[in-house]
């Protein structure tokens, strides 16, 4: 598995990151606080608290080309 924190804080980031990320087979979560997930899903995303980071979770050790892809995200 592999963590990364994000930033998203606008609606035109949120839709780049969903379709970034809806481009790959791995199963991944959005996780803040106690709250997680589908980091495919546009609209759990925006269900999230977005003034703070949020941490991506992607079940999978192999994922270097979609962590290149989301770098712009990334904090």
């Amino acid at each position: 598995m592999k963590s990364v924190t994000l930033k998203l804080s606008q609606a035109e980031e949120i839709k780049e990151f969903v379709n970034t990320v809806n481009r790959y087979s791995y199963e991944m979560d959005l996780r803040a606080g106690r709250h997680v997930v589908d980091a495919k899903s546009i609209l759990g995303i925006f269900s999230l608290d977005l003034s703070k980071p949020i941490s991506l979770e992607v079940y999978s050790d192999d994922c270097a080309d979609l962590m290149e892809d989301i770098k712009r995200f990334m904090i």
